[in-house]
């Protein structure tokens, strides 16, 4: 798995948390709902969901135990007692039959087979529990996908992609309906929606390229990490400039989910 460094994170994912917020408004959660938030990452959403069931419990999970400790630091027991953070693997969730929703948000692009996925949220979700997540889907960032393609192909950075592996999961709508229904979930909304990811400057969209795109920058030695993230910051950024406020923009494409048990 991937090094993740939640300070950093926390300093550069307010895309992220904006979707997170845009997704949070539609659950309709009850008092008293039983949540599970895979892939909770720094906490910040996962404590607005504890917020928000004061009757009931919401558990976090993420893969990365560094995240999980800066998460349950910074919302402790004490502070929020329905609230829990545990190390767990989305693709092996430990958990039958204890939640009323499953929510995850900017997470489950990270894992290429969704089966396992899915299987463990029909199996951790009560019968009539209900799922909303949203992920990158088929076609995202694109444009700056071919940019470190390019300068990955670039002879002062050959030799560190020798082994490169590509480890997201973006997949379509067709194909995630049908594992749905093969987890024994009824698929109630599923669709690929164009986003526009915007950063305030330069230094924020660095900061995004060094917190969000692991895949891409850790196979380069930490000495020359940031020589490399320039570098596929500039060749983004020529063929796609700013705009008039110094704001950057990537397309995006998220695949948005709803399923009930």
């Amino acid at each position: 798995m991937y090094r993740w460094n939640p300070e950093d994170y926390s300093r550069h994912s307010a895309g992220q948390e904006r979707w997170a917020r845009e997704l949070l408004r539609g659950l309709n959660l009850h008092p008293d709902d039983r949540v599970l938030d895979i892939g909770c990452g720094d906490g910040r959403i996962t404590a607005e969901l504890a917020q928000r069931v004061p009757l009931g419990r919401v558990v976090g999970i993420d893969l990365s135990a560094d995240m999980i400790g800066f998460a349950a630091s910074r919302f402790p027991a004490a502070e929020y007692p329905n609230l829990e953070f545990r190390g767990a693997d989305a693709r092996t969730l430990p958990f039958d039959a204890e939640f009323t929703v499953v929510y995850s948000n900017a997470a489950l692009h990270w894992v290429r087979d969704h089966g396992p996925v899915l299987a463990g949220i029909a199996r951790a979700l009560k019968p009539g529990g209900r799922c909303r997540m949203e992920m990158g889907g088929r076609g995202s960032a694109a444009a700056l996908i071919a940019a470190f393609e390019r300068v990955l192909g670039e002879a002062a950075w050959r030799d560190d992609f020798q082994r490169f592996e590509w480890t997201f999961g973006f997949h379509d709508a067709e194909s995630y309906r049908r594992w749905l229904g093969e987890a024994g979930l009824n698929p109630e909304r599923v669709q690929l929606i164009d986003k526009d990811m915007v950063h305030a400057d330069r230094e924020a969209f660095v900061g995004w390229l060094r917190t969000a795109w692991h895949p891409y920058t850790s196979p380069v030695p930490a000495e020359r990490r940031g020589l490399f993230i320039d570098a596929v910051a500039e060749r983004y950024l020529a063929g796609n400039p700013p705009d008039a406020a110094g704001c950057i923009h990537v397309a995006m494409v998220r695949l948005q989910v709803e399923a009930k048990r």
